[in-house]
């Protein structure tokens, strides 16, 4: 194995190399030599006129001639990560990192590989050997705690996070990511700080305010989140889950009417004004959760969330006409629930659903 040394005399090697080309009126040509280090630089040129299969030839016998040769194994894993052909990649920086321990570059890029491939345990061994070769590197640190939430490992992606903020705060996507860690964690004031950061440096990204608005929901902070969610759909027409989470907001709604009309009845409020008016918001709510619910499912009728809460809308619409002795409301809860069970049987509350689609059923 190359020590530290040996490693930055190779490197000085094929800079000279570079340079003695360049002054003798050589670089536009590959073939020059048939050293470890002439077939490197012909790798580099020929990558540079994007002919890479020739390139990997070129370094595949650099590395015959040199196995210990690091820096070809690091270029065959730059190549074959720009090819997307990501097994390869993370089999020559997996090499390249055996023989340099020293090379942040490489111990980086097969985190990033070993992150796209989603092997994240793996990803994390390389961005954590990163993160020491080089303490003030954002993206290492940021990468870092992205698997470590991916693991669910929330504690260790915290510390990365945290480091991550020292470097650079002004970041919507890490204040985005420590929020979504909280909220992973139930804390849920946190989420919304970090939420709000968040949307302080991007003020007009809807996923963002969708990501507040349930956090806020998560706060009982109903209010707010319906208004953000107005505003992601005014920015996205077409945002289906900003839809789905509206549609909750109003079941909500719907709740706390209903809470005061009893309330005024046990109080013995006999203004029938009020007590009609109490009705009224709360038959309004229903209609406005259905619509919501629906517009959700019309963009995406694969939204398990939006198809059960369409359901439980229907029954409660139902309830409120209980006079009008019509099924097809209760058919339609049932339709919505068994849709939401069939794109996600193992979600949390399936059986409840389906003691619910049996319930009804029985009625």
């Amino acid at each position: 194995m190359y020590t530290k040394r040996g490693v930055s005399l190779i490197s000085k090697i094929v800079l000279a190399s570079v340079i003695l080309s360049i002054f003798t009126g050589c670089q536009g040509r590959v073939g020059g030599g048939n050293s470890p280090v002439d077939l490197y630089i012909d790798a580099i040129v020929l990558r540079e006129q994007r002919q890479t299969d020739q390139a990997i030839s070129k370094l595949d016998k650099a590395i015959k001639k040199n196995e210990a040769f690091s820096q070809a194994h690091s270029l065959k894993g730059d190549i074959y990560q720009q090819q997307r052909d990501y097994e390869n990649a993370s089999i020559a920086y997996e090499r390249a990192t055996l023989l340099n321990e020293f090379s942040f570059h490489d111990f980086f890029n097969l985190g990033k590989v070993y992150q796209v491939m989603q092997r994240f345990a793996d990803a994390v061994r390389s961005y954590t050997h990163a993160c020491e070769l080089q303490p003030e590197h954002f993206e290492a640190h940021y990468n870092t705690a992205q698997c470590y939430t991916e693991l669910e490992q929330y504690d260790d992606a915290l510390i990365y996070g945290r480091r991550a903020e020292q470097i650079d705060p002004n970041v919507t996507a890490l204040q985005r990511l420590m929020g979504e860690i909280y909220q992973s964690k139930n804390d849920h004031e946190q989420a919304v700080t970090y939420y709000k950061r968040a949307l302080e440096i991007d003020s007009k990204n809807p996923d963002i305010m969708v990501s507040l608005a349930v956090a806020y929901l998560k706060t009982k902070r109903d209010e707010p989140a319906k208004e953000l969610l107005n505003s992601a759909i005014v920015i996205n027409r077409n945002f289906g889950k900003a839809y789905n989470h509206l549609g909750y907001c109003y079941l909500l709604f719907y709740e706390k009417a209903a809470r005061a009309y009893k309330e005024a009845l046990d109080n013995g409020d006999v203004n029938s004004e009020n007590l009609e008016a109490l009705r009224q918001q709360g038959d309004d709510m229903v209609a406005s959760a259905i619509e919501n619910y629906s517009r959700a499912i019309s963009i995406d009728d694969q939204d398990w969330e939006a198809q059960r809460g369409l359901g439980v809308a229907y029954i409660i619409q139902s309830k409120l006409d209980a006079g009008m002795a019509d099924d097809s409301l209760k058919e339609k809860a049932i339709s919505h629930w068994r849709a939401s069970l069939q794109i996600n049987p193992d979600q949390s509350r399936a059986d409840e659903l389906r003691n619910l689609i049996a319930k009804y059923r029985a009625q």
